[in-house]
């Protein structure tokens, strides 16, 4: 994959681009507008991140070099979590990408601008608070419980998700995070929900220090309750020591609504969407 596989996908007025980055990381092409979300592109948490309990190996190289992007328009953090919010990775796209807006929670704007973004591209939401990209896109974002619900001194999340507007299409990428009272309704509506079902469980919260996200079931209910037309698992084939087999999200999800449309990715698939 290089940045020609995005750049010459040919799309509708009504049709939307994902590509996937591996993790949770997506490319979202629209109208010629490009949304890079928590693009995790380097092996930092493997070199950084390891402890006497817990050593991150990749599965997988990322798909695409940072230093490609520089046709991204939009630059989107969950949170501050490095395989979301990568220093290397985001270093790399402000040096080679100087037309691109870095779009984060206002909780986590002061650590993301640490990693060399220039404050005149650097843009913090508040949550609830829909914001106007670009002509057809906007951008709404709203708070995730990873696993619980976190707010900084000024009362702003520290995780969030975001919900886009594309054209006729609304798409939700929740990063990392679980179910929370106020969730569905926020996501009611939503088209496509890209969610992390990688789980939780005592080992790894109280002893890998790993905290949690969906499960499989969670997530079919989420979708099933939303209405959501196509359910997106991710956060499950990177790295072993966190996530689940896929079978088991398939067989949760025909347990409990058989019928929702659900898409697996590889890493460097293309998938095209349209209402």
């Amino acid at each position: 994959m290089n940045k020609h596989f995005f750049i010459d996908t040919e799309l509708s007025q009504n049709q939307i681009g994902l590509f996937y980055l591996g993790q949770v990381g997506f490319i979202i092409k629209h109208n010629e507008k490009y949304i890079l979300i928590d693009g995790y592109l380097s092996d930092y948490v493997d070199k950084n991140c390891c402890s006497e309990n817990v050593k991150w190996i990749r599965n997988y190289p990322a798909p695409i070099s940072a230093s490609e992007l520089d046709f991204v328009d939009y630059v989107f953090c969950t949170h501050a979590h490095f395989d979301h919010a990568d220093p290397w990775t985001l270093s790399e796209i402000a040096r080679v990408n100087k037309k691109a807006k870095f779009i984060v929670s206002l909780a986590i704007k002061d650590v993301i601008r640490k990693y060399g973004i220039a404050d005149e591209n650097l843009i913090g939401l508040e949550c609830d608070k829909k914001t106007v990209l670009d002509g057809d896109i906007s951008v709404t974002a709203i708070p995730a419980a990873h696993e619980e619900l976190h707010m900084d001194e000024n009362r702003n999340y520290s995780e969030v998700g975001f919900i886009f507007e594309l054209g006729e299409t609304k798409l939700f990428h929740g990063g990392d995070g679980c179910p929370y009272e106020g969730l569905e309704q926020r996501l009611n509506g939503c088209n496509i929900l890209i969610l992390p079902v990688n789980g939780r469980d005592y080992f790894r919260t109280q002893v890998l220090d790993i905290i949690g996200c969906f499960d499989s079931t969670e997530a079919a209910i989420l979708a099933k309750n939303c209405g959501a037309d196509l359910l997106i698992p991710t956060h499950i084939d990177l790295y072993d020591v966190n996530r689940i087999n896929p079978a088991e999200f398939v067989d949760k999800l025909y347990a409990v609504n058989p019928y929702q449309k659900f898409h697996m990715f590889a890493p460097g698939e293309r998938y095209i969407y349209q209402k």
